[in-house]
């Protein structure tokens, strides 16, 4: 069994790229934030914040308690996309890389004597020595191993500008001292399945026969586990879009319900222009259904929608879907239903569901259907020739001028930044090293004080009852019920 695959994984990434970017920030622990706020969570975290425990996803004002000196710094996608494509380009001078997994790691391909294991770690050694010439500040780990699964977990048996080889004269002993959770594909549900199967160690799991995993796993991807786990190169299992959304943590300034509106209505036109465009070898897409959610502070009970309609792309289309769903919420707000002063909007979310090729429907046939799509796709050309949103919809401006909903970055792809960007957002980065410096210098100093206050409030609220803590985006935590919550709802609020 030859070694096959080459894995790069950058260390820490987005926080790498802050302290490459600005030397005073080296050294300390930094935590990266989608949005100033003591109520959201640290999307990344540099090595020295990991000393404290702070990962990804964890709340800021949690982070601040863990960490009190942690330094936390607003994330700037399009520059991670910039590095990015820098640092793929520094891995193509040692070896052609295949296709990124993520903006932080991409699997390599060995051919030949690259297969053999002192070439291989050569080829390791040069890449670490390329990418150290241009950045200073940015490391990687890097595994080899037969297959990718395999490739991939030796990049994370030693981080911080490791590297690891799992031969086959390694395996399986050297996968025993990993836990279950380290293992690709095994997250919290997993873990449990496995335990419930009789799997408590990794010893045990690399042990287990192929029926074995088939029934923990409940499906053929037991199977697949199997065989990953003895080195064998298993094709990866085509998958096609079944959804496509976006969600956001509002900013103080904009949780009432026009700023939530705005924000709601960015998203969606977000996400409608990705429907339509048949990048990356798929779409373009319709869609059949659309999903809405929106979080209030201190309150538990959310407004929650789920539209099905005939498939369509165009964006007027799908705004005044949502308009009218929002329509109830300001009728709540106004009656009194809904204090917005009270329990202001947290965080917002809409997605679009049952989404279909565009090839596989009928064309439209009423004439204001038609005008609808022509309008939209002559946005889209201006938008992709000038920049995004140089043409919006009024009903976004509140989010547009106030930089609300900026490019994100996904697991699992690479935004492009001339189309995903705005161009607000471009035209007001600021220009220089210490205008950045100053910039986030003045945020943190806000959002720490913030926090303070949030981690105070907190402590108070523990002493006295149950405090509801917001996880990711305030999304998917709830607080522990109590004794009226669990008696039938007198009343719908929305």
């Amino acid at each position: 069994m030859t070694l096959r695959c080459l894995f790069v994984d950058f260390n820490s990434f987005f926080a790498a790229v802050e302290q490459q970017d600005e030397p005073r920030l080296r050294g300390r622990p930094v935590g990266i934030v989608p949005v100033m706020s003591p109520t959201t969570c640290c999307i990344a975290a540099s090595a020295e914040a990991k000393d404290y425990a702070v990962r990804t996803g964890t709340p800021v004002w949690e982070a601040v308690e863990k960490c009190p000196g942690i330094i936390l710094v607003e994330a700037r996608p399009a520059r991670y996309v910039e590095l990015h494509h820098r640092l793929m380009n520094a891995i193509g001078d040692c070896i052609p890389h295949g296709k990124a997994e993520s903006i932080d790691e991409v699997p390599c391909w060995l051919v030949g004597r690259e297969r053999e294991r002192d070439n291989a770690i050569g080829i390791a050694h040069a890449i670490k020595r390329r990418i150290s010439d241009e950045f200073d500040w940015i490391k990687c780990s890097i595994g080899i191993a037969p297959n990718r699964f395999l490739a991939k977990t030796a990049s994370d048996m030693s981080k911080r500008d490791g590297l690891t080889v799992l031969a086959e004269d390694d395996l399986p002993h050297a996968l025993h001292v990993l836990e279950l959770r380290d293992f690709c594909g095994i997250g919290p549900s997993m873990e449990q399945r496995l335990r419930k199967a009789g799997i408590h160690t990794a010893e045990q799991l690399c042990a287990a026969t192929r029926e074995h995993l088939r029934a923990a796993w409940g499906s053929l991807e037991g199977e697949r586990y199997w065989m990953q786990l003895r080195g064998h190169a298993v094709p990866e299992r085509s998958t096609r879009k079944s959804s496509i959304g976006h969600s956001h943590v509002l900013d103080p300034a904009l949780r009432t319900f026009g700023g939530a509106r705005a924000v709601l209505f960015k998203l969606l036109a977000k996400a409608a222009m990705r429907l339509r465009d048949g990048r990356g070898g798929e779409g373009p897409f319709l869609a059949a259904g659309m999903s809405i959610r929106i979080r209030f502070v201190g309150m538990e009970h959310r407004f929650e929608r789920d539209l099905r309609f005939a498939p369509i792309d165009d964006t007027p289309a799908l705004l005044q879907l949502l308009a009218g769903e929002l329509a109830s919420l300001e009728s709540a707000m106004q009656r009194g239903r809904w204090n917005a002063r009270r329990n202001p909007p947290l965080s917002v979310a809409v997605t679009l569901v049952d989404i279909e090729l565009r090839g596989q429907s009928s064309g439209e046939l009423m004439p204001s259907r038609r005008r609808d799509r022509q309008m939209t796709e002559a946005l889209d050309r201006i938008n992709r020739k000038y920049g995004n949103n140089t043409l919006f919809f009024g009903a976004m401006h509140d989010a547009i001028s106030r930089g609300a909903a900026p490019m994100r970055i996904p697991f699992q792809a690479i935004p492009e930044r001339e189309r995903d960007e705005d161009v607000l957002t471009r035209a007001n980065a600021p220009d220089s090293a210490e205008a950045l410096y100053l910039l986030r210098e003045r945020q943190f100093k806000v959002l720490a004080e913030a926090s303070h206050r949030e981690a105070q409030r907190r402590g108070r609220t523990t002493r006295g009852g149950n405090a509801p803590r917001a996880g990711a985006g305030g999304w998917g935590v709830s607080a522990k019920p109590s004794d009226d919550a669990a008696r039938p709802a007198q009343r719908t609020l929305f």
